[in-house]
């Protein structure tokens, strides 16, 4: 049986700029460690920011020069894991002695194709693993490649069963199953929606999988992109994503949050009890589950 803290992260990075947004990370996970909190959720791509309204020069069946300057400069703030970024985000983990999970844009070493991953560490300093996004959304796809669904884990830990998906990764059924496969009791969606539907997906996702549900988003202004960027956002709201953090029980109730407009961190208690108690009149892996019926198979073997 599990009972501890854990804490929502909603704030906005130094966009572009990997070297500030770590920093800032290892001072709020300090904040939330203050707390006593166990397990320290950021949002998706937090590293080196979710480039929110910047086109890269691209359209249909053409891509701009400046637009490619863009995307390199996006490059080299993205991290290499393994690599030295990583090694002190390991550090950072292992100073607040918690979970540290948080989304990046990760530079794959061979091909420097970038990805929307999710990182792993251990309260140890350890890099449990990452996650990388299956599907990027729309135009997503310019900058970021797909994962291979090699890596759509959960983790056995000290403090549950716990995983995730990354934004709208969870609108994908299969994808869910994947996790719930695995007895997953604590599900992180770090993401980078902030409407009111998305505060529904993670009720849903709760009560159906019968699990925690730490949703994470930035909270970010217009003001705070890079000078160079100014012009490009010029026509967008001051206010590029409102947030909406939110944390919900296995039954579907929300226990703290949603925080809107603001930068701030939620904490809950996580309970395994809950778990348990919540699966009396539904498991879907287990006891309202129809084998005879829906077979379902991931095709990668995680093991």
């Amino acid at each position: 049986m599990f009972h501890y803290k854990v804490a929502v992260v909603q704030a906005a990075p130094h966009l572009f700029d990997k070297k500030k947004t770590i920093e800032k990370i290892r001072v709020l996970t300090r904040e939330a460690a203050a707390q006593k909190a166990e397990l320290i959720l950021f949002p998706e791509v937090f590293i080196p920011g979710y480039p929110r309204g910047l086109s890269f020069g691209t359209v249909v069946g053409s891509r701009s020069p400046e637009g490619r300057e863009l995307f390199l400069t996006y490059w080299e703030n993205a991290i290499e894991v393994p690599g030295p970024d990583v090694d002190e985000l390991a550090k950072i983990a292992k100073e607040a002695k918690a979970f540290l999970i948080l989304g990046v844009t990760e530079k794959d070493t061979i091909s420097d194709t970038l990805y929307c991953s999710l990182l792993y560490f251990s309260p140890q300093g350890e890099l449990l693993g990452k996650h990388r996004k299956i599907k990027p959304t729309a135009a997503e796809r310019i900058i970021w490649g797909e994962g291979d669904g090699k890596d759509l884990k959960v983790f056995n830990t000290t403090h549950g069963k716990m995983g995730g998906l990354i934004c709208w990764e969870n609108y994908m059924p299969l994808a869910r199953m994947a996790l719930y496969q695995q007895g997953i009791e604590v599900y992180l969606a770090p993401t980078a929606d902030c409407r009111q539907s998305w505060q529904a997906t993670l009720e849903h996702i709760a009560c159906e999988g019968r699990c925690y549900v730490l949703g994470c988003n930035q909270y970010v202004t217009k003001a705070q992109y890079p000078e160079a960027l100014q012009k490009e956002v010029a026509d967008l709201p001051s206010l590029m994503c409102s947030g909406g953090s939110v944390i919900i029980s296995p039954l579907g109730q929300v226990l703290a949050g949603p925080l809107f407009s603001e930068e701030g961190i939620l904490y809950a208690d996580i309970d395994h009890r809950e778990v348990v108690k919540s699966k009396m009149d539904f498991d879907v892996i287990g006891h309202y589950a129809r084998p005879d019926i829906f077979e379902f198979h991931l095709k990668h073997n995680n093991g």
